[in-house]
């Protein structure tokens, strides 16, 4: 059978874009220019020190994209769905900024302000867009769980309580809300009369929640100082050991295979079943956020001490028979014959984000091209370009492979010679 496991994290940078210690919230976007280029990965940040920064993180250049007023300070921050169901998105070019005097406001790419709206009584703590870009829930300091219109006017209140509400994620079908109560956690459905989901979770207040919308598992995270995998219906799936400090952020990567998990000086990387792959200790505070590149190949994070940390996912190896295929670097394969040992180096023009090793056939899907390997000729492989660099899923048969990409479905026969 084929096999793939293990990846780590490596090549943790450290960049000081801000002045202040908290509160800072990161965002990874792909945004398509209008030029003959397919896609360039950028992030933007933002801090108490008022700036909204962007990332390029192909040049590792840094931008200012635009100066807050003195009495914004940014509390979380999310981007409008680019694509749904392989279209792009009209509305795609603004995020979501919400701030510590209970307004959110809708930002350009740009940095103009578009609107921005009372919210809630305190800081809104969270603020995120539904799968197809149709609503935006906040939460906040007061209790509320309020959903909004695209446009941002109040649709409905959708929970009240006595405690703040510290972190909110959308259900797969964007049909229910998860969110923190406590020691609790929520999962309430839209319609007003279907069942709620609610159960305690943590021996301390849950800080951070994720629901991945591929494989319908939940991640939380407390002041108890562990994380924890549940499934959608609440059944505990994995809980970690007690860590030092408390667990602030936690995301799940686009597939859902694995997760990354932040505290204080510490970055951790986890499969979807909360096996540990890979512990990193950035001397950065406490990682408030976390977020991945659409192709889940690089991650972010925001630190208490003013940097923004990147890390990309490589060791990843896949067995089929007598070949042991590694990613040693983000544009090299190594691959490795165990019957004589023979080695053979695959190199790409740009990074790998998804393989898949089976039927004597290797598929490479970059963040451009899809490549196709026979094992017995490892010099010569077909390549294909791709409409998206987002391929979510490569899944091999004898004489056949399927692709899945922000753009739809491939499925191409494997005549390599």
């Amino acid at each position: 059978m084929p096999k793939a496991a293990s990846p780590n994290l490596r090549g943790i940078n450290r960049a000081n874009i801000h002045h202040e210690t908290e509160n800072i919230a990161v965002e990874g976007t792909q945004t398509y220019p209008l030029q003959d280029v397919i896609s360039s990965d950028e992030l933007y940040s933002c801090s108490e020190d008022h700036q909204i920064l962007k990332w390029n993180l192909l040049t590792s250049e840094t931008s200012l994209v635009v100066k807050l007023p003195e009495d914004i300070y940014p509390v979380d921050l999310h981007w409008f769905p680019k694509t749904v169901g392989g279209k792009k998105q009209t509305q795609a070019e603004i995020f979501v900024l919400t701030s510590t005097d209970g307004k959110f406001h809708l930002i350009s790419k740009m940095g103009r302000i578009e609107k921005s709206v009372e919210a809630h009584k305190g800081a809104v703590l969270a603020g995120r867009w539904n799968y197809d870009g149709t609503a935006l829930i906040t939460a906040g300091e007061d209790g509320q769980i309020k959903i909004w219109s695209k446009s941002g006017m109040l649709r409905s209140t959708l929970a009240s309580q006595g405690s703040p509400v510290y972190s909110v994620a959308w259900g797969p079908d964007s049909d229910r809300i998860l969110y923190t109560s406590g020691r609790q956690l929520v999962i309430k459905p839209l319609q007003p009369s279907a069942k709620v989901i609610q159960w305690k979770a943590h021996d301390g207040i849950v800080l951070k929640v994720d629901w991945n919308s591929v494989n319908d598992l939940i991640l939380s995270g407390g002041e108890d100082c562990k994380y924890k995998v549940w499934d959608s219906f609440g059944r505990l799936l994995y809980s970690s050991s007690s860590h030092d400090y408390p667990i602030t952020s936690l995301s799940w990567a686009p597939d859902g295979e694995v997760f990354a998990m932040g505290s204080f000086n510490t970055l951790r990387l986890c499969d979807k079943t909360g096996w540990s792959y890979a512990l990193e200790k950035p001397n950065t505070g406490s990682v408030f956020a976390l977020a991945w590149s659409a192709d889940g190949t690089q991650l972010a994070g925001a630190c208490g001490n003013g940097h923004v940390i990147f890390a990309h996912v490589v060791e990843q190896h896949w067995e089929w028979k007598n070949f042991v295929i590694t990613l040693t670097k983000r544009r090299t394969m190594q691959v490795r014959n165990v019957m004589n040992d023979a080695v053979d180096v695959l190199e790409f023009r740009d990074r790998v984000i998804k393989a898949s090793l089976a039927f004597g056939h290797l598929v490479v899907a970059t963040s451009l091209q899809c490549y196709v390997y026979n094992s017995r000729n490892w010099n010569t492989p077909l390549i294909f370009d791709l409409k998206e660099g987002t391929v979510s899923l490569i899944l091999q048969a004898e004489k056949h492979f399927l692709l899945v990409d922000g753009a739809g479905l491939y499925t191409s026969p494997m005549r390599v010679d």
